[in-house]
């Protein structure tokens, strides 16, 4: 059976510009600004970008970031990792809402 995501849909992500250019245009500024050289080099933004698709659940965007990070250098060892990363922040933010639940059990008193 044929999935609701299709990996061919990813070669077309610039065509959601026809609705707005000049937004799509700014998006693509931004978007090569971020991921450009800086603070960071381009394989350590692939390997967060790649953490980050986890996090998000993207499916374009996991397969967009794990070929970036190994065009840029990256190995599995290093995406795996990046993987468990996301994993572990995903898994503790679930974790640290727990607090409320602890809060409003206190409040009711019982």
């Amino acid at each position: 059976m044929d999935g609701y995501y299709h990996s061919s849909d990813l070669a077309r992500f610039s065509e959601i510009g026809k609705g707005n250019k000049e937004l799509w245009e700014k998006f693509s500024a931004y978007y090569a600004a971020v991921f450009a050289e800086g603070a960071l080099t381009e394989r350590e933004k692939a390997l967060i970008g790649l953490g980050v698709a986890h996090a998000v659940q993207c499916p374009y965007c996991i397969d967009a970031y794990s070929k970036d990070a190994l065009e840029k250098g990256s190995n599995l060892d290093q995406m795996t990792e990046a993987v468990h990363v996301a994993a572990a922040i995903r898994g503790g933010a679930s974790l640290v809402h727990g607090v409320q639940m602890l809060n409003h059990v206190d409040d009711l008193g019982m």
